[in-house]
């Protein structure tokens, strides 16, 4: 825990607390965001740290907003059929199946880049407005956040931080969760 509070408050804290923290967060001017990777077993305390890393920037005067993929996904199930068709629909197909469905979901008919796009703030300022991205692992196994990423190129205005749990393979790789396999062609900065 004490790990990752200190990444946070000295490695993108300082970076989000900056006047501009477009040109440091990111190397592309169209992608004004970051990654920053923790250990899944660290959820839990991740979202204490990241709340405590709200209230220091809200304090320097920045706004900051949370768009939770967990809340995404609750409303794209939702809007395709009750919840409790979904369990019912898992207990007749199996899991794998309903994954797949869900990936679809997310892809094709509630594509979770227009869910997450709606919540950003209006008019952002990047001055001012800073983004986290939140419960990234609701979405395991279903959907990886490497297509989230580069579908919201072009579309994020405010520094934009996504909270990835998972392991570091090489210098840009990830493997979300720990368990699948690692992706690297992130081009955001992973802190």
């Amino acid at each position: 825990m004490i790990e990752l509070e200190r990444r946070l408050r000295d490695s993108l804290e300082p970076i989000l607390a900056m006047s501009d923290p477009r040109e440091r967060i990111s190397a592309y001017h169209d992608m004004p965001y970051a990654i920053f990777r923790y250990d899944p077993e660290f959820e839990f305390e991740l979202r204490g740290a990241v709340a405590r890393l709200r209230t220091r920037l809200e304090n320097r005067g920045k706004r900051v907003t949370s768009i939770s993929l967990a809340q995404c996904l609750h409303a794209a199930m939702a809007a395709a059929r009750p919840l409790e068709d979904w369990f019912a629909v898992e207990r007749e197909a199996g899991v794998d199946e309903t994954v797949q469905t869900i990936t679809n979901l997310l892809e094709d008919y509630q594509p979770l880049v227009n869910l997450v796009a709606e919540r950003m703030p209006e008019n952002a300022d990047p001055k001012k407005d800073i983004v986290f991205i939140v419960r990234t692992g609701a979405l395991f196994p279903a959907y990886r956040t490497f297509s989230l990423l580069e579908q919201l190129k072009g579309r994020v205005a405010a520094p934009t931080v996504l909270f990835y749990p998972g392991d570091l393979d090489g210098a840009a790789g990830l493997r979300f969760m720990g368990v699948l396999d690692a992706e690297h062609n992130y081009r955001p900065k992973i802190f």
